[in-house]
């Protein structure tokens, strides 16, 4: 199992993490017509979150024994069998629950179509996330874990 591991002290708060994770989850994969052209614009599953001189960025920590995925009512929260902690939106109903309990605060809404929760879904149709490959000072890196 990977995990992507945030290094505060070396992040300078470009925000290029969230904008290759909204390229990569548009439709079109193209970063022009991701910002310009696409309605409803995708989301970013990472935030960059900045207090004074310090920030890093913020996504799902795929934990090992996941809050998110125990209090979820529907089932819509699972893990995956590579390990990472997934989000059936189709499942979802959009009760919180998963927000409420997430240690990392790495949940979120969205509810720009159907009330559902929102969270890195560790670009499965990557080798490497896109925050993770486009992070000008390797502020994500990506580790194995056992």
């Amino acid at each position: 199992m990977k995990r992507i591991v945030p290094k505060e002290e070396v992040c300078i708060g470009c925000r290029l993490c969230e904008i290759y994770c909204l390229v990569e989850h548009s439709k079109s994969r193209d970063i022009i017509k991701a910002f310009l052209k696409e309605i409803p614009r995708s989301l970013p599953m990472v935030t960059v979150e900045e207090k004074e001189a310090t920030s890093f960025a913020l996504q799902c920590r795929h934990c090992e024994d996941a809050p998110c995925v125990a209090a979820c009512i529907t089932g819509a929260m699972y893990k995956a069998t590579n390990g990472t902690i997934q989000n059936d939106k189709e499942r979802c109903i959009g009760c919180w629950t998963c927000i409420l309990v997430c240690p990392y605060g790495a949940i979120e809404r969205d509810e720009r179509e159907k009330k559902i929760a929102s969270k890195c879904d560790f670009c499965p149709n990557l080798e490497t996330p896109a925050c993770v490959a486009n992070c000008p000072n390797e502020a994500l890196t990506l580790i194995k874990v056992k």
